[in-house]
């Protein structure tokens, strides 16, 4: 069995040894401090982490941090997203996939989720945008230094595709074990993301365990990529719906997943930047893993959902 992260978790500030205070500080809550409204929080490259979005990642395995990126930047962010989307834009191979089957290399209106592995790969002008500037500041004031970009991907769901499921998952169960295991998986809604359309949930909490056992959705990784686990009877997933422009950041070990869309009108477009340590991206490509579902199948079958 692979072992669980080892980072301390901070108390939280509603413990027994800590009682809510009738006067808050205003430094542990943005919406007590008007300095640290979301435009405000957005200080060039930078966004401001609080004491409180930390605390929250520590103890929970993720946070939300709302209006990331602004309007203005959205829009940008959007025109290249659709780019893909239509097919615009080459990707190779199975990097173009719907995630629920493993198809690729078709027609991609029929998909329920269009997922496409690193875009800022077939894409160049793409890196160091806004946002990929903004998550670096963000996972290192989560992480600590020595945090890089891993990976990227888009992930798209059509209204009206309850299908469009992504099975619950611990990240690391798709990854090969390394020391450093640190990450900040900063997901951007590209649209207002709800219960509806298929929004994110998370276990709170399930990143102190051990990755748990995972398998192939279907038959083997050659044909299905994707990796599913089991819901225990005590667990209980908790929806986090955000607005478009907000992000959640998650580490490596939270158990989370998603619905599906089962709304008439509302897309539900998700653009991914995962930041790792730098020791383990050195790892990784040291061993041949890119994260592209085109890496060689010895490498795929190695990863630590297989073998926990």
């Amino acid at each position: 069995m692979r072992r669980p992260p080892t980072f301390p978790v901070m108390p939280s500030s509603t413990s027994p040894s800590t009682p809510p205070s009738d006067h808050p500080d205003p430094a542990l809550d943005p919406a007590l401090d008007p300095a640290l409204d979301p435009a405000a929080r957005r200080q060039g490259d930078r966004y401001v982490v609080t004491p409180a979005d930390v605390e929250a990642f520590r103890r929970d395995g993720y946070v939300h941090l709302p209006g990331v990126m602004s309007d203005e930047e959205m829009a940008e962010i959007e025109a290249v997203y659709d780019r893909f989307l239509r097919g615009e834009i080459a990707v190779e191979g199975k990097d173009f996939n719907d995630m629920t089957t493993g198809e690729h290399g078709t027609d991609p209106s029929g998909y329920a989720v269009v997922n496409v592995m690193l875009p800022r790969r077939y894409f160049p002008a793409w890196q160091d945008n806004p946002f990929e500037r903004r998550a670096r500041s963000i996972a290192e004031q989560l992480c600590g230094e020595g945090m890089t970009i891993d990976f990227d991907q888009l992930l798209a769901k059509s209204p009206g595709r309850p299908d469009a499921v992504f099975h619950w998952h611990q990240d690391q169960a798709y990854w090969i074990d390394t020391d450093d295991r640190r990450t900040a998986t900063c997901w951007l809604a590209v649209d207002d993301s709800t219960l509806e359309n298929g929004c994110m949930q998370f276990l709170p909490g399930s990143h102190r365990e051990p990755v748990r056992p995972h398998r192939p959705l279907h038959g083997d990784r050659s044909a299905s990529h994707t990796l599913v686990t089991d819901l225990r009877p005590d667990d209980v997933m908790r929806p986090v719906e955000i607005r478009r422009g907000d992000i959640t950041v998650h580490n490596e070990g939270v158990l989370h997943g998603s619905g599906g869309n089962t709304s008439a009108s509302s897309y539900r477009r998700a653009y991914i930047v995962a930041l790792r340590s730098e020791s383990t991206v050195a790892e990784e490509r040291r061993r041949g893993f890119t994260h592209s579902h085109n890496d060689a199948g010895e490498v795929l079958d190695d990863v630590d959902g297989l073998h926990a």
